[in-house]
């Protein structure tokens, strides 16, 4: 049976969902935290089905943590390396994406350097799909584990205020958090110099801040973003020294937030680029390794939902072809 709730194949973006479906996934995510920090690591809710992951662009935390999910639901994991497959002889997206349906996963998960490449893919295969993050469009996973790790120190998401500092023009990460945190409720500010401020980000309900101390003032969360070179075409920001001075992270800029504000980090992290070392590892107010660790229970969580309604629906889909 398809989950009641979140009845979807795919996890294509956070865009669209709406605050029972969000706060579902957080609910189901949620026991897996204890479970990771026990002994035994081994459960049997994906027993028997197949977890692919296919990565076009490099990863650690996100691949590495779907595959650590996988496992420990029980299931049989594949990590394609695309520089070895046929994708490196020319072979199109969706042939790749026959070839994987052919068979027969149980969900694939996919990361891509293009946006809207994900949802292609999607189309063609019979199976789940996860979006790992593409392009500059959307990375769920990460909205939804960063939005667990707020509601485990807040206890609410609803009426916090969250800054997200810093390439907000290339950050798939800051989209699936605007759509996440707007929708349950938060006030969402985005700091950051004008050239790496995306054209109409306004119509979404942000507030926009070109200044440090105004955007940080009495703000909840500070959510630093990495400044993203690769996919930078032309000088988007003076030097790296500059940048820092104006947008980096430190303690004078971190003081204009409330006392207990929450700092974040979707990593990896350019120390001394767009956040102070003596910031990010500041055991009281640092959640950058705990959103690591809540990675691993979300990716669970999602792999189980997914998976059951993956099932389902084609055991409709059987029924009903058999009857014809």
């Amino acid at each position: 049976m398809r989950d009641p709730v979140f009845p979807h194949r795919h996890l294509l973006g956070i865009e669209g969902l709406n605050p029972l479906e969000i706060n579902h996934l957080l609910d189901i995510s949620e026991p897996y935290i204890a479970f990771n920090r026990g002994p035994d690591k081994t459960a049997n809710d994906l027993r028997g089905r197949t977890i692919v992951n296919l990565f076009f662009e490099n990863s650690t935390r996100t691949r590495t943590s779907f595959e650590l999910a996988a496992l420990r639901l029980g299931a049989n994991v594949i990590n394609m390396q695309v520089e070895t497959s046929s994708v490196s002889k020319g072979e199109t997206l969706i042939d790749t994406a026959v070839t994987l349906n052919a068979m027969n996963p149980d969900v694939l998960v996919v990361r891509h350097p293009d946006s809207g490449a994900v949802k292609l893919l999607a189309d063609k295969v019979n199976c789940s799909v996860v979006n790992g993050g593409d392009g500059s469009h959307e990375h769920p996973t990460q909205a939804l584990l960063d939005a667990l790790t707020i509601r485990r120190r807040k206890g609410r998401l609803s009426g916090l205020i969250v800054a997200i500092c810093g390439d907000v023009l290339h950050s798939r990460v800051a989209r699936s958090n605007f759509h996440l945190l707007l929708t349950m409720g938060a006030r969402v500010r985005i700091i950051a110099p004008r050239t790496l401020i995306p054209s109409g980000i306004d119509q979404l309900g942000v507030e926009i801040f070109t200044d440090m101390s105004k955007g940080l003032k009495d703000a909840d969360i500070v959510m630093m973003l990495r400044v993203q070179n690769e996919r930078m075409r032309g000088s988007f920001i003076p030097s790296v020294r500059e940048y820092f001075r104006f947008f980096g992270l430190d303690r004078a800029k971190l003081s204009q937030a409330k006392p207990d504000a929450l700092i974040m980090h979707p990593g990896p992290m350019n120390r001394g680029t767009e956040i102070d070392s003596d910031v990010a590892d500041d055991y009281e107010r640092s959640a950058i390794r705990e959103q690591v660790e809540l990675g691993v229970a979300v990716r669970m969580g999602v792999l189980k939902i997914l998976a059951g309604n993956n099932a389902a629906l084609n055991a409709t889909a059987a029924v009903a072809g058999g009857g014809k």
